[in-house]
């Protein structure tokens, strides 16, 4: 089994639901990043996300835009990525990589997987990548005991869902609306109809992403799903605080808010 193999078991002999943070490498520093990050796991966080930046983040909203640049203007690598990944990996948290698939490409796809086991990481999110074009991608994460992450959406259709429920480890990301990620009033309402979609498919856990951003939504998500995604709310603290430290004090409320709405 494997690290998120072994969380998922837990939290559901707890009779709850993980709860799932991103925020991109490199903002508003590696350091800081980092920081964040691990601020995150102490507050309520299990399962980590780090992105790694990219020019072309097709399916990322402005909050987590604006992060992203600033990290590449910084002259963030994928060297860095990887010393987020060990240092957040050192907290116990399962800390996997969320990226596009042209730095992976363009790093090495084998390289990149032995790397980021050598880190720690226990996978990646693939976000513009589905199964049939991944192929090297599975061949390298299946020789370095890595888990793959594919994305469903509401408008899958149930073949395509089981495909690619048949070629992922970990977990499903199962996008809540057809949109780019964005903190919203409302989860989308496809997104409980996705997750019985997906459950009739494997029994891997069904983690729902795009658009959380409070305790109440987490709570609602969690009635019904294995695991919440939360990644623009957090980053909207670190763009709004005056500072870095305001921003991981800003970064850990939420955690601690959001952990006791995915509890309650």
């Amino acid at each position: 089994m494997s690290a998120l193999s072994d969380l998922f078991a837990r939290t559901r002999a707890e009779g709850r639901a993980a709860l799932i943070g991103y925020l991109p490498a490199g903002y508003p520093s590696v350091d800081g990043s980092i920081a964040a990050l691990t601020a995150m796991v102490g507050a309520g966080v299990d399962v980590v996300e780090i992105g790694l930046p990219y020019s072309d983040p097709l399916l990322d909203g402005p909050t987590i835009q604006a992060a992203v640049d600033d990290a590449l203007a910084r002259g963030v690598t994928t060297a860095d990525v990887f010393a987020a990944v060990k240092a957040v990996s050192a907290t116990g948290a399962p800390t996997l990589v969320m990226s596009y698939w042209n730095p992976i490409a363009r790093y090495g796809v084998e390289r990149f997987a032995a790397d980021l086991a050598a880190a720690g990481g226990v996978g990646t999110i693939t976000a513009d990548i589905t199964p049939d074009e991944a192929g090297d991608w599975m061949a390298a994460s299946q020789a370095h005991g890595l888990d793959r992450v594919f994305l469903v959406a509401p408008s899958s259709t149930d073949a395509r869902i089981a495909y690619t429920a048949d070629h992922t480890r970990g977990f499903v990301y199962a996008a809540a609306v057809m949109g780019v990620t964005g903190a919203r009033d409302q989860v989308g309402s496809a997104a409980r109809g996705l997750v019985q979609r997906v459950r009739a498919a494997t029994d891997l856990p069904v983690c729902v992403g795009l658009g959380v951003s409070s305790a109440g939504q987490a709570r609602e998500v969690a009635s019904f799903a294995d695991g919440v995604i939360v990644g623009s709310a957090f980053v909207r603290c670190l763009l709004d605080a005056p500072d870095a430290d305001a921003g991981v004090a800003a970064v850990a409320t939420l955690a601690e808010e959001l952990a006791q709405g995915v509890r309650g």
